[in-house]
């Protein structure tokens, strides 16, 4: 006998199906004749591949090289905080779904990874850090994390070490009250140029001979004086009288105690403050130039008008 013939399946699901099957049984005698056979039956597969070993075939395993979960799938989730390893972005460390599987040990709201201070809570905009008195520097480096204060002096605030409201690196005389338009420092309460023409002045205030009333030449010097010393008002002054060595010691003393008084006299007679003058008389005790000379004995008998409160 000659057998043949053919068969199909049809799957209404992967697992179940229907199969047909026809044949011929063809005979080369006549004991047995010529005939034909059909078949119709159910089909069920059983069983399966699983490649990474999970128990799910890997016909169901989202991730059939890898073994991983029944609730995920057959996907891994090495870390256990309910995020698979493929969509978790510190699959080794639990972490939060807002953060894609990253831990934020200080709930600020940014991933540890990405967190310069992972347990300080800071902003985003400090990458995580805290800056607590808000002056733009981060408080790991802020030396004075709880004070505002530039970042060139560290965070902290400049010193004012005298209180006159001009800080220590710009005050010239850190530990003397003075305004910013003088660097901190005191102001002079007469200019040097102020000074030395008051000095020029007082050169030329010249006496009678022996008197201590004035020459009548010299009156433009001493409206001079009065200008400067009322233009620095906040200057007090000595007015010195001098002599030669001419006559006695004790008459020398008192000459030049008048002088200086007459200068002082007319200062005030002219509108300065009497409380910003005293006088005294030097007699013949400070020379400048020998008394050996007309001329040095000239340069001697001198009137000066010092500042006393520089």
């Amino acid at each position: 006998m000659i057998n043949y013939g053919y068969g199909f399946n049809v799957w209404f699901s992967e697992t179940v199906g229907l199969t047909y099957q026809g044949g011929v049984k063809q005979a080369s005698s006549d004991v047995i004749p010529t005939h034909f056979q059909h078949a119709l039956g159910l089909v069920v597969k059983f069983g399966g591949t699983d490649t990474d070993g999970d128990g799910i075939y890997d016909k169901y395993d989202a991730c059939p090289e890898v073994a991983g979960l029944k609730e995920f799938n057959g996907c891994p989730d090495t870390d256990g905080d309910g995020i698979i390893d493929g969509e978790d972005a510190c699959p080794s460390v639990a972490g939060l779904a807002t953060l894609n599987g990253c831990p934020d040990a200080d709930s600020d709201g940014i991933a540890d990874k990405d967190d310069m201070c992972p347990n300080a809570k800071g902003t985003k905009a400090n990458n995580g850090c805290p800056d607590t008195d808000g002056d733009g520097i981060v408080d790991k480096d802020d030396k004075c994390a709880s004070v505002n204060g530039p970042k060139a002096n560290g965070g902290c605030p400049w010193p004012d070490t005298d209180g006159d409201g001009v800080l220590d690196k710009d005050d010239n005389c850190k530990s003397e009250v003075g305004p910013a338009s003088n660097n901190g420092c005191p102001e002079p309460v007469i200019t040097e140029v102020a000074e030395k023409k008051m000095g020029e002045f007082a050169k030329t205030i010249l006496f009678n001979s022996g008197r201590s009333t004035f020459l009548p030449t010299v009156s433009d010097k001493l409206d001079g004086i009065v200008t400067i010393m009322k233009e620095f008002s906040k200057a007090t002054f000595m007015i010195e009288g001098h002599t030669d060595s001419t006559g006695s010691k004790s008459l020398n003393e008192k000459l030049s105690a008048k002088r200086a008084a007459a200068v002082k006299d007319y200062l005030v007679q002219n509108g300065v403050d009497a409380s910003r003058l005293d006088s005294k008389g030097f007699g013949e005790d400070n020379p400048i130039d020998t008394n050996k000379s007309r001329a040095g004995r000239a340069n001697n008998r001198r009137v000066e008008i010092k500042v006393t409160n520089e």
